[in-house]
């Protein structure tokens, strides 16, 4: 089985998994961060590893036999309770690309989070790693990354969950894997994904959604993001109070983006907008220029350009284009893939970037009252830095993981059953509900406006049900 090198020192009980040959010494230069004062950097003892055993079972005290992660994937274990850990929980987000200040502030939520519940939960002691599904090639998630992480998971008995993933693509690659885990379903609960596909059918869905992603008739995954059909809704109606007549849109072709593109095409022409090209227009990642594109959009007549995609396929580059082309009076605004403001879209593609208006999930963190003012404030206090709102996301996916896996006794078998209808009351995003099919009840949406080179908030929407339904 693994074998872990203990970190002795201000953290007790902060371990890392450590890997090695037969008759092979190695030492790393291991950096720890300590939750609380001090940041620890220790360099490891030299540890001669046995080969005989790598990857087998546990071992016979039934205690500490949690099998850490490949590290081709995931960083080292992260945990700071006695002993050491029965199992796992890991995050599975993009760490390289224009979301990785982001996604990694994710992950130290997931952490922070564990961490207050003392690694405990189900009566189980609990590590956590932090896992990359993306590669430096693409500068975000990767089908290949996605598909080999889930089977890691999926294989790994001592893992007992996973928060993720951040994009709708690698989820519907991810989720029929865990559904087909060997000794049952594994829990997924998602802080990002808004697909509406991967839970239920309707309105911006393909054939057989979302049944194809749970082979076994088993549902195991979750969010606690509203899904596009509410973004859709939402992004449509505000361009109609902006008073935008004709928008052309566009998308990256992803899942995420032809989703949230056609979603907001068809609530826009619900609510009498002229909606151009006549279907969404793909832009392609690997382009060296989208001057054709910002030629075609003039010559429409378009008042406006609805970006229905991530920041991360060359966004930057994108939008430099367009402004160029299209001059300051052609409104551009998009979706939450266009998130982190400051760091990703502005930060990629400069002062193009001003006036943009972007809409994103909840309200400002800053608005947070109760249990999420408090998890804002101790964040903000440990960290240094105000968690976006996608990290307080990512902190309310780990505590509905971490209730399923009360709820289960530390079963892992039963911890995705317990995802499902739960109710949460004064929670870090306020009140509300997991329903029956993984989704959230919050359907509030925030819109942001970039100027003098920043996110600014400007003020949030919540549509009708009936009108998103209809």
């Amino acid at each position: 089985m693994p074998q872990y090198l203990r970190i002795r020192g201000p953290t007790p009980g902060l371990w890392q998994s450590s890997a090695g040959t037969s008759n092979q010494v190695t030492e790393e230069a291991l950096l720890v961060k300590k939750r609380g004062l001090l940041a620890l950097l220790l360099v490891a003892i030299p540890l001669a590893l046995a080969a005989a055993g790598c990857g087998g079972g546990g071992g016979d005290d039934g205690g500490g036999n949690a099998e850490a992660l490949p590290s081709s994937s995931c960083g080292a274990v992260r945990y700071g309770g006695d002993g050491d850990p029965d199992f796992l929980i890991a995050s599975d987000l993009p760490l390289q690309g224009a979301n990785r200040a982001l996604t990694t502030q994710m992950a130290d939520a997931v952490e922070f989070v564990l961490g207050q519940h003392d690694w405990e939960a189900g009566g189980k002691s609990i590590g956590f790693q932090s896992c990359d599904d993306a590669t430096a090639q693409a500068g975000s998630w990767d089908s290949a990354k996605c598909s080999s992480n889930a089977r890691a998971y999926a294989n790994n008995e001592t893992v007992l969950g996973v928060v993720g993933t951040f994009n709708s693509g690698c989820a519907k690659l991810e989720i029929p894997v865990a559904n087909r885990a060997p000794n049952g379903p594994l829990a997924y609960v998602s802080p990002a994904n808004t697909y509406p596909g991967l839970t239920q059918g309707g309105p911006g869905t393909e054939s057989g959604e979302p049944d194809n992603y749970y082979p076994t008739g088993k549902r195991n995954y979750a969010r606690v993001v509203w899904n596009d059909q509410f973004q859709g809704a939402a992004d449509a109606q505000f361009a109609k109070e902006q008073g935008f007549k004709k928008i052309y849109v566009l998308t990256d072709k992803e899942t995420y983006g032809n989703g949230i593109a056609t979603l907001f095409q068809q609530y826009a022409e619900k609510l009498g907008l002229t909606v151009l090209p006549g279907k969404p227009e793909a832009w392609d990642k690997k382009a060296s220029s989208y001057d054709a594109i910002a030629s075609r959009i003039k010559s429409s007549g378009a008042d406006s350009v609805f970006l229905g995609g991530i920041v991360c396929n060359n966004g930057g580059k994108l939008i430099k284009d367009l402004r160029a082309g299209l001059g300051p009076n052609v409104a551009l605004f998009g979706p939450d893939g266009w998130t982190p403001i400051d760091d990703a879209t502005i930060k990629t593609a400069g002062p193009a970037s001003e006036g943009m208006w972007i809409t994103q999930p909840g309200i400002p963190t800053d608005q947070l009252k109760g249990a999420g003012k408090t998890f804002v404030d101790e964040f903000t206090a440990e960290e240094g830095k105000a968690p976006d709102p996608y990290t307080v996301y990512a902190a309310q996916a780990a505590e509905v993981l971490l209730k399923a896996i009360d709820d289960a006794e530390g079963e892992r078998n039963q911890v995705a059953s317990k995802l499902f209808n739960q109710d949460f009351s004064d929670s870090i995003l306020g009140s509300f509900e997991i329903d029956e099919n993984g989704d959230t009840t919050l359907g509030t949406v925030s819109v942001w406006q970039v100027k003098d080179g920043k996110g600014v908030f400007v003020k949030t929407i919540t549509p009708d049900p009936a009108f998103v339904k209809g």
